[in-house]
């Protein structure tokens, strides 16, 4: 959580954003959270995930565009974790913080289930995936945005990429080639077919496996326009990143994926060899999110603290995330 934001957020804006939703301090458990504060509800029968965030992050017109896109997901059949309306009908509750801001409060339909790792990657579970994030991307190409101003940004609008910014300044090389990675995907095409509205964070921290075996995804704050295949590598990215052997677990994994991928959606198989471009993107835009988010000095972080242990001499020594050859899996898709 970045420190203007936590330095706002008291037990007045929390009270606040109880009232509003007819819950008491007792019936609300905060789970913590990343960028945002999070909160199971348990109100009686009533069930639901509360999520605050602010206005210095994404503004009340982008929330909204991200919980339209949820909703119309939801509509076409994706599982994803469908966003609530406030007792008095709002989809997002705006509290001012005081400093000329605003806590935004949403709420969303809370997924009982459990972690994939407690029912194992299996294949029938990968399949599953593959074919979640291909239904979103075949939604992604028909979908209308009701209202203009709903626009999520594009993937390098600096709400979106603000990690440049929060690597250390020592670590000269490591910006001088973020820069130029970005520079090389701003000269992609982007076709409909290949480039609309994504997750951008579709990692299996963002789903659950529920009663019923149903992967059901949230966690939609980071959705941007970008490519599919930048979907695609932020899947395998979180699959593969810590792994002991992380191109036999790419490998394992993405024929099943791309198997249940290819029943949703056709994505030109010509997009893969790309892959090595966006797993670098995503690479270095982490290494950022992590000296934004957390100090350095005392990371008590675990998946952290592996992921950055020996990652500044391989991303100045721009070795690939992945050791696989890509041009060789077109036909997986």
């Amino acid at each position: 959580m970045e420190e203007r934001i936590r330095s706002r957020y008291g037990a007045d804006i929390l009270s606040d954003i109880q009232r509003r939703y007819g819950i008491a301090p007792s019936e609300c458990t905060a789970l913590g959270g990343f960028e945002s504060y999070i909160y199971t509800v348990s109100a009686g029968p009533e069930e639901f995930i509360l999520r605050v965030g602010h206005s210095l992050r994404r503004s009340v017109d982008l929330v909204c565009g991200e919980i339209d896109w949820i909703n119309t997901l939801s509509g076409h059949g994706a599982s994803v974790a469908r966003a609530l309306p406030s007792p008095r009908g709002d989809l997002v509750e705006s509290i001012d913080d005081g400093h000329g801001g605003q806590f935004l409060a949403t709420a969303f339909a809370k997924v009982n289930g459990v972690p994939i790792w407690e029912r194992r990657w299996r294949r029938d579970l990968v399949v599953q995936y593959g074919r979640l994030l291909g239904r979103m991307h075949a939604v992604a190409t028909t979908y209308a945005l009701p209202n203009p101003a709903w626009r999520r940004p594009d993937w390098d609008n600096p709400i979106m990429l603000d990690s440049p910014r929060f690597i250390p300044e020592a670590d000269v090389r490591i910006a001088s080639i973020f820069a130029e990675v970005i520079g090389r995907l701003r000269t992609l095409p982007t076709p409909h077919s290949g480039y609309g509205l994504i997750h951008q964070d579709a990692h299996s921290g963002n789903f659950l496996v529920d009663d019923g075996e149903q992967i059901v995804l949230f966690d939609f704050d980071d959705c941007a326009y970008g490519w599919f295949a930048y979907d695609l590598a932020m899947v395998l990215f979180y699959r593969v990143v810590n792994e002991d052997d992380p191109e036999r677990v790419a490998l394992s994994f993405l024929g099943p994926f791309l198997e249940g991928y290819r029943e949703e959606f056709t994505l030109a198989p010509e997009w893969l060899t790309e892959l090595p471009l966006f797993l670098k993107l995503r690479e270095i835009d982490l290494y950022g999110v992590i000296h934004r988010s957390m100090d350095m000095d005392a990371l008590d972080d675990p998946w952290a603290a592996r992921y950055l242990r020996d990652r500044r001499e391989r991303i100045e020594n721009e070795v690939p995330v992945l050791g696989v050859d890509f041009q060789a899996l077109q036909e997986w898709l």
